[in-house]
């Protein structure tokens, strides 16, 4: 049995200290991690069902017999990209995160996906600003520029509206999302995890540049609460050629 608290890790970094921890739920007597940045909480292992979501709707529109070449922005515990990892459909898989010291979590298997991530073939871990990337001709993939994809998965920011740094907010606005389509092959898909409501705001930037759009709702159990919580994934579709 493991100890009931443990911080596996602390560091300072450009967007704060973030902290890596480990606490064993008396309810379950599984071990849940997490992980800080600050004071914020910005993911648990408690609560993985709009990272899957993400996946999952991101995908889904592509056919079954698909090669998909996929890029995910935000590491994390690594349930986005694991579950990407998990579709016999992907082929490759480029995960961007600016901190390279949850990169580092996963190469040292700190955390419970980090190990399969790391050493699959199909998965780069790249350390690297995505918003930069995301808006630069160069693209994301830092060794194939202009490379395009068929899905880029996002979930860095609480929201389109509560972001991480001041800088992301220049994606979540029309010429941004122009900017990152470009990275996507035609009918290319750009899904977005968002911690609030569907925000119409967001959603009609998001039509101005792509021409099918939805945002979906995901509800999953949450226990601290005694009751439901819910998380938006939005999902855009590029044009054809």
């Amino acid at each position: 049995m493991s100890m009931r608290f443990e911080e596996i890790d602390w560091r300072p970094t450009p967007l704060g200290d973030i902290s890596l921890r480990r606490r064993r739920d008396p309810a379950t007597g599984e071990d849940v991690y997490e992980v800080k940045l600050g004071d914020e909480y910005l993911m648990s292992s408690l609560f993985t069902k709009g990272e899957t979501e993400l996946t999952r709707l991101g995908l889904k529109p592509w056919h079954s017999d698909a090669e998909l070449d996929v890029a995910v922005g935000g590491l994390g515990l690594g349930y986005t990209a694991r579950t990407a990892l998990d579709d016999p459909r992907v082929k490759s898989l480029t995960v961007i995160d600016a901190l390279a010291e949850v990169i580092d979590w996963h190469k040292r298997g700190l955390v419970p996906l980090g190990t399969g991530l790391a050493s699959d073939p199909r998965c780069r871990l790249v350390h690297g600003d995505f918003f930069a990337q995301a808006a630069g001709a160069d693209g994301l993939d830092p060794e194939q520029p202009d490379r395009q994809f068929h899905a880029v998965l996002l979930d860095v920011d609480h929201s389109p509206r509560h972001v991480l740094h001041p800088r992301h907010a220049a994606l979540y606005r029309p010429e941004g999302l122009r900017a990152l389509a470009q990275h996507l092959r035609p009918h290319g898909i750009f899904a977005l995890w968002s911690n609030d409501p569907p925000d119409k705001v967001f959603q009609s930037a998001l039509a101005e540049v792509f021409p099918e759009t939805e945002a979906h709702v995901v509800g999953f159990a949450n226990p601290l609460q005694e009751g439901t919580s819910t998380n938006t994934v939005y999902v855009a579709r590029k044009q054809a050629a």
